[in-house]
Order: structure tokens, then C-alpha cells, then sequence
């Protein structure tokens, strides 16, 4: 029997008919893998912990609203309201151990509820986290970056300020400083602020917080720290150096002229490279107490410079060359100290990516603390990834002058795609509780060896 054109277009373009019912399916079987490291770190446990000085008793704790935020930004979404797309999925309720999901009025009332010693023990959550695995990697060197980050907001949301935004100026913001760990590439603590304030706002205690934290677990490890210009000065430099930190701090040329004419008289500089040459110096600013290492940097730049030439009353100008200089107690070759600075990137890299598929800059309520709350959920998502990975993976490097991670760490998307996102049904033959799912060699060779070494783990 032959078809006509018409007749087998429509056989193979129709559109089936659709129908729709519980058949016990998911679509993020891979969540098995998230299960077994949640039980693996009683992440549910301790997330109650942190809530469990709170009077109120909803049906939903806010342990639970935590918890299913972290998860939700696991899984890739964004919006509070996407809550309601997945609000069936039998995985999901498993991992959380519950019947049915709160709904979006629910998780945004836990935000709207939370205070701020919530967040102190979220914090402290985040803190102990990192450094129980610390103490498991036994690691004679630990290097610390710090910086700040800005999270825009269109919305009149509490503790917002108008305040320094290189994209979108004018916008209200939260200024929020971080520190990070070069090693693992993990969020180790935040320090929440409004928008308007100075990048050194708070940094002193919080940055000596953070040594003390590492050091009560690890008394005798060497702490480095990387900080950028904004963190200049002589109470933070002494206080490092008192406290037995090594630190390499940029040094802003707005604030000392000598610095430009001391770049500018200088006439042999020691060459590491065809690209970078410096010189040092022990100096001091006019009213500091102490002499401190003051490398100069020259980099020599191939980009052509079309525009007029506009010269500043501070920052040194040769045509051809970029320069910097970097204050530091570290006792190491002048090479090993740009390298190690250098290697500060890392962290703007890492606080992107923790923004771009955690969704850390998004302002989810307008309460302070509800804010603060969704972005700890989305640090913790992050740090629970990596420390996945450092569970089930040896470490491919050694100490590197960059300091860089000890892992080629995998980023959340990677592994979103490839692992949490796949179908599967939940039955159970003959009681036997199973998640069945497509046959792909490659996914099942992937979730087998997740499973496998968690249960070594244990």
C-alpha cells in the first residue's frame, strides 16, 4: 500500500496525544548520588541546629526551607516560584524526606521569619564544614583571598544601600566580602554589608576571625593571604604581621605620589622574563611605624594605545609597559611573590561562577535576613559540590606558585547536566524499593563510582 506525501508527513509529524498522570517518575535521578552525601554529612541534622533557638513551629521548619533551597539551586533554578514545576518529583521529596514540598508561600514566609543569629549559625555551619575537611587534608599551607562582591538589586529590599556598582550604577546593592579557599576553591565565610560602604569596612576583625577559626583546628599551619588595593593600610599590614600571617597586599598609587617618581627614577630593573622585571625596596609610608618589602612590578604590554594620551598625577605612565607594586613579609624570591599574587584571580573567578550557577546574587525577598539566608543556601550548594568531589576524586596537583586548587574540579553545570538531570521511575518489585533508569554506559559508570566511593567514605 504506498502513502501519499501528505499522508506520511502526517504520520511522522503528528503530534501525539497526551495524558497525564503519577507514574512515579523523575527527572533528577541523579539526586541518588546527593542523597547518600546529605546522610554522609547529616546535612539535615545540622541545618536544624542552626535553627533550633527559634520559638515558632511551622509544619515546614526552616531547616527543611533551607534545606530545599540548596537543592533547588543545585538542581539549576532560580526563581522561587520555580518550586512549583518540580513540586511532585518523588526524588526530591525522598532526598528530603517528606510527603509533599512546601510551597512558595511557605519558603518565602521561612525567609521573611529568619533572624539574624540564623544566619551567625549558618555562617558558623559553613565555617565547620570547611574545616573538618581541613584537618583531613593535613595541609602544612592554607592561602586565603578576601575581596568584596556587589549583588545589584532593583528592589527597595532592607539593608540595600546606593553605593560603589561598575555595572549598574545608581542601583541599590548588597556589598558583601568574602573569603575564599585557594585550595579547595570554597567559600570559607561572608561578611554581609549594604552597598555603601568601603571594601575595608569590617575587613580587620573579619579577616583576623577567619585566622583564628583556621587556627583553633590547625595551630600550627602557615595562613597566606592575597588581598587586593582596597585592603591597604597600616593597621591591617601590622596586624598580619603580628599575627605570624604571610600576606601580599596591592598597593593603591593614588594615595602615596613617592610611589610614581620612585617607578619613574628608576633606571636598571632585574629582569624575570622577556615580559615581567622588577626591583624592591624595604619602605614606609611617611606615617606608618615600620619598614615593610615593597616589590615594583613592571609588565611589558603589546597593546596599542590609540587614544590621546591622558597623563595622571600618580600612576606612572611608559609607553609600552603596565606597573604594580605589592607589599609583603613573605621571605621568597621576588618571582614566587607574583606568581603567588597573581593567583588571586582564582577568586573572582570562583565568586562568578558561584554567582553565574548558584545564583548568589539573587535577591530573593525583601527582608535583610531572608536575602542573607538564600545566599548562604547558595554558598553551601557550592561547598557541598566540591567536597563531593574531594570525597570521591584523588587530587591531580601539588602546591603550585599560584596556589591553585588541589582538584580540576567539575563545575555545578557540568555535573548538573551530566548527572542530577536524568529521568528515572521509583517502584518497588517485590518491596524491593529501585530507581530505574536509562541504560547510558556513560551515566551509569559515573553515578556507580559517586555511590561506590561515598560508601567507602563512610
Amino acid at each position: 500500500m504506498k502513502y501519499s506525501k501528505a499522508q506520511i508527513h502526517s504520520r511522522v509529524y503528528s503530534i501525539p496525544q497526551l495524558k497525564f498522570e503519577d507514574q512515579r517518575l523523575t527527572s533528577f535521578a541523579g539526586l541518588v548520588i546527593v542523597q547518600s552525601l546529605f546522610s554522609r554529612l547529616n546535612l539535615k541534622g545540622k541545618l536544624k541546629s542552626c535553627f533550633k533557638h527559634m520559638n515558632v513551629r511551622p509544619i515546614f521548619g526552616h531547616h527543611i526551607v533551607m534545606l530545599l533551597l540548596i537543592v533547588d539551586l543545585m538542581l539549576g533554578y532560580r526563581r522561587l516560584r520555580d518550586i512549583d514545576y518540580y513540586s511532585d518529583d518523588p526524588m526530591l521529596l525522598r532526598l528530603l524526606g517528606l510527603k509533599k514540598l512546601p510551597d512558595v508561600s511557605t519558603v518565602c514566609r521561612a525567609l521573611r521569619t529568619a533572624d539574624k543569629k540564623s544566619i551567625e549559625q549558618l555562617r558558623k555551619l559553613c565555617r565547620e564544614m570547611f574545616l573538618s575537611r581541613l584537618k583531613a587534608l593535613g595541609l602544612a599551607r592554607l592561602t586565603m583571598d578576601f575581596d568584596g562582591s556587589v549583588f545589584s538589586t532593583g528592589k527597595a529590599a532592607e539593608g540595600t544601600a546606593v553605593g560603589f556598582n561598575r555595572k549598574k550604577k545608581g542601583r541599590r546593592s548588597y556589598y558583601n566580602l568574602f573569603c575564599t579557599i585557594a585550595r579547595t576553591g570554597q567559600v570559607f565565610d561572608v561578611l554581609p554589608r549594604p552597598g555603601n560602604v568601603h571594601d575595608s569596612n569590617g575587613a580587620g576583625e573579619f579577616i583576623l576571625q577567619c585566622i583564628r577559626e583556621v587556627r583553633s583546628v590547625c595551630p600550627g599551619i602557615i595562613i597566606e593571604v592575597r588581598m587586593d588595593s582596597a585592603f591597604f593600610s597600616d593597621k591591617i599590614v601590622k596586624e598580619l604581621d603580628d599575627n605570624g600571617v604571610e600576606f601580599t597586599i596591592s598597593v593603591p598609587f593614588e594615595r602615596f605620589a613617592q610611589l610614581k617618581s620612585m617607578i619613574e627614577g628608576r633606571k636598571r630593573w632585574r629582569v624575570f622574563n622577556e615580559v615581567w622585571s622588577y626591583f624592591e625596596t624595604q619602605w614606609k609610608p611617611g606615617k606608618w611605624d615600620e619598614r615593610y618589602r615593597f616589590v615594583f612590578i613592571r609588565q611589558k604590554t603589546k597593546k596599542q594605545n590609540k587614544e590621546p594620551i591622558q597623563l595622571d598625577l600618580f600612576i606612572p605612565h611608559e609607553y609600552g609597559y603596565d606597573f604594580k607594586v605589592i607589599v609583603t613579609n613573605k621571605q621568597t624570591t621576588a618571582k614566587k611573590v607574583l606568581m603567588f599574587h597573581n593567583g588571586r584571580g582564582s577568586q573572582e573567578n570562583l565568586i562568578g561562577e558561584v554567582k553565574s550557577q548558584s545564583q548568589l546574587d539573587y535577591i530573593a525577598v525583601r527582608r535583610l535576613n531572608g536575602n542573607h539566608m538564600y545566599m548562604m543556601s547558595a554558598i553551601i550548594a557550592h561547598n557541598i559540590i566540591r567536597e563531593l568531589q574531594m570525597m570521591v576524586k584523588e587530587k591531580s596537583r601539588n602546591t603550585t606558585e599560584k596556589r591553585a586548587p588541589l582538584w580540576k574540579f567539575q563545575d555545578l553545570n557540568t555535573i548538573r547536566q551530566n548527572i542530577l538531570q536524568r529521568a528515572g521511575r521509583i517502584t518497588r518489585p517485590e518491596g524491593t524499593l529501585t530507581l530505574t533508569m536509562s541504560g547510558n554506559a556513560a551515566v551509569r559508570q559515573e553515578i556507580t563510582r559517586y555511590l561506590k566511593a561515598l560508601e567507602e567514605v563512610a
